[in-house]
């Protein structure tokens, strides 16, 4: 890679404390970065103060500082260190913030520390509702009708006359803290209130509401020469009025036309040169189905939970390459497997990605399970599969709330559809278990979307889950066929699921299946860039198995699954020690897990990585093909814990 000669020692701020709206996806790409700078030739300052981070192990920066991230103490490590530039983009709004008050105070001119990946001017213009809004005029790309304010008086004029309800955000603020909807002039008071005292400038944007029409993301990545390619494509299944970071979304966009996916391109191309980012940015549209109306709603001009996500589930490593861009690389010069160079990159697999949100609602009796505009997730999970349905499945029994399905809750299964519909209407983290009851209890596909303003195509293919579970449940084990047992995996249905269904143990789902040579086979995630990688999925769909398995010794890692709130970053980071320190040991390190923001799940960590629930059939299947010497369970926390006796009864042995 070309090096630029005015650089050579470069300081990375990272992402401070684990907090909603701000969690490990920024230790993922802060390691990315510095590995990327570090491979690169630079040398590498990193500042944070996390120690449960992957980012803080000694070996990953050159100097690493375990330090307030704060403008006095970053000032002693600059004065100490004296880098000469300065890479904030990859550690969120922390880091942003950070490095705008560093500029503000005089601090980065003072020691003639450059800002690379990003100019103040861009986060200003992305960040700043009142520039981005200007910004977004200037070059054609249409916005909800809104005005700035920054007092409650200002707030009260401007929703009077705008109408309510209306939607509140604040600047320079992760995950939409300290914003929402307000249907009312008492409850815009409280909320502007707090969104201005959580707003960098004070400055809160008092925006038309728009709910209900559909919510769509493109990750796009642009070097210094303007060249721009759209790394993922992302449709967010909920529509408007859910925070990204709750929304249940899929890759690639499985509903949206064409020439709607170009427009869209076409908007972002347009605001990524004019807010001038060069690295990645998250551009979030909403796209009316009924008048063809697109309006741009925010940029992310950093990495940011949806590129953590954009990253796995195509393959493409966006931090790494961005960092590599910020330090004056372009697409061009950057090589290609597929096609040349990386700036001929389009998005291709043929495979659906579904991403589900982690809540604690569990953890707080007294909190109000509802979903806004407000992020309240505190984890996500990530799954791969040859169709929505089987997708959907995954992402389910990925999250490790007691289902290994959509259904089957018996106080759920008590409602009767009067009392579902409102259920189903509201957003709230059992929302689509609501949905996919009433299905079963008659509930039709226009009815469902009246109440959600959700897509037809993935409310059919939910109810299609439904009907075909109602056909089930009118056999008897004995009875079922196997025809139908076969389908039932087609479709997603998980060995627990229909042990449950049908009131049988797990093992004789599972010996029934494999005697009718129903077994998962594994295809994969090709990694887009300079290092060949990939990773794997498992499908029951009847794609042929395209995954070897070597001879060598090997040990599988079960990882810690979707953080929450008990179990987080810190089993991400002892599951990457394990892998490495295997590979060191000469063993072949065989890692599973499904959650997309951690270091874990990166091509490189593991010798092979499965990207696949950590449920008995999941591991078990894996196990059965890699034919490991054991499986490693104590570094993902209580996750892998809870099925090892149950892994152990199966044959799996527990090292």
């Amino acid at each position: 890679m070309p090096q630029r000669t005015d650089i050579k020692k470069v300081l990375i701020i990272g992402s401070g404390p684990i907090i909603i709206g701000q969690a490990c996806e920024f230790d993922y790409s802060g390691t990315q970065a510095c590995k990327a700078l570090r491979e690169s030739g630079y040398e590498v300052v990193l500042a944070n103060s996390n120690p449960a981070t992957i980012m803080t192990d000694p070996d990953v920066a050159d100097h690493t500082y375990i330090e307030p991230l704060t403008v006095d103490s970053v000032e002693k490590i600059i004065e100490r260190e004296r880098p000469d530039a300065l890479l904030p983009n990859l550690g969120g709004q922390t880091a942003l913030n950070l490095a705008i008050s560093l500029k503000n105070e005089g601090i980065l001119a003072k020691y003639n520390v450059q800002l690379i990946g990003v100019d103040l001017d861009a986060i200003e213009r992305g960040e700043d509702r009142i520039e981005f809004k200007k910004t977004m005029a200037e070059i054609g790309v249409p916005m909800a009708k809104s005005e700035p304010c920054y007092s409650i008086a200002e707030a009260e004029a401007i929703a009077s006359k705008l109408g309510y309800p209306v939607v509140l955000r604040p600047a320079y603020t992760m995950g939409g803290t300290g914003g929402g909807i307000v249907y009312n002039v008492e409850e815009l008071r409280d909320v502007v209130g707090r969104g201005l005292a959580a707003s960098l400038i004070n400055q809160v944007l008092v925006e038309e509401c728009i709910f209900g029409w559909e919510e769509l993301e493109l990750e796009v990545v642009r070097d210094a020469k303007g060249q721009k390619i759209t790394v993922c494509f992302i449709e967010n299944v909920d529509p408007m009025g859910i925070h990204t970071g709750d929304s249940f979304c899929v890759a690639p966009m499985l509903t949206v036309p064409q020439e709607v996916q170009e427009q869209l391109q076409d908007y972002a191309y347009r605001i990524v040169d004019a807010i001038g980012v060069t690295g990645g940015t998250n551009v979030q549209f909403a796209h009316n189905r009924e008048d063809g109306r697109i309006i741009v709603i925010e940029i992310n001009p950093r990495t940011s939970r949806s590129s953590a996500l954009a990253s796995k589930a195509t393959g493409f490593p966006i931090a790494r390459v961005s960092t590599k861009l910020a330090a004056g690389v372009t697409l061009d010069e950057m090589p290609y497997w597929r096609d040349g160079s990386l700036e001929k990159y389009t998005p291709s697999g043929d495979y659906v990605v579904a991403k589900f949100a982690r809540w604690a609602f569990e953890k707080f009796p007294k909190s109000k399970d509802h979903l806004g505009t407000q992020m309240k997730a505190v984890g996500e999970v990530m799954s791969i599969g040859a169709d929505f349905k089987e997708a959907f499945q995954k992402a389910i029994r990925s999250l490790e709330i007691g289902r290994s399905g959509p259904g089957l809750d018996k106080k759920i299964e008590k409602l009767s559809l009067d009392e579902l519909k409102p259920k189903a209407a509201y957003p709230a983290s059992q929302r689509f278990f609501y949905l996919y009851e009433a299905f079963k209890k008659g509930l039709s596909v226009d009815e469902a979307f009246t109440l959600t303003k959700i897509s037809k195509f993935f409310l059919s293919e939910i109810k299609l889950l439904a009907d075909f579970e109602l056909k089930l449940s009118q056999c008897t084990w004995m009875a079922l066929s196997d025809e139908l047992l076969i389908q039932a995996k087609k479709y997603g249905f998980a060995d627990k699921y229909l042990a449950k269904l049908f009131n049988v143990p797990e093992k004789a789902v599972r010996n029934r299946r494999i005697s009718l040579n129903c077994i998962a086979t594994y295809c994969k995630v090709p990694v887009s860039g300079e290092d060949r990688g990939e990773y794997y999925y498992s499908t029951y769909s009847g794609k042929p198995d395209e995954v070897p398995v070597s001879d060598r010794k090997k040990v599988m890692v079960l990882g810690g699954g979707p953080n929450r709130i008990g179990q987080g970053i810190e089993f991400d980071y002892t599951c990457v020690h394990a892998a490495l320190t295997l590979r060191e040991a000469g063993y072949e390190s065989v890692l599973i897990n499904c959650n997309p923001e951690t270091v874990s799940t990166d091509y490189d960590t593991s010798d092979k990585l499965y990207f696949e629930p950590l449920t008995v059939e999941d591991v078990l299947t894996i196990y059965e093909k890699e034919k490991p010497e054991g499986a490693i369970v104590q570094f993902g926390g209580q996750t892998p814990l809870n099925i090892a006796q149950e892994l152990k009864d199966a044959g799996v042995t527990i090292i």
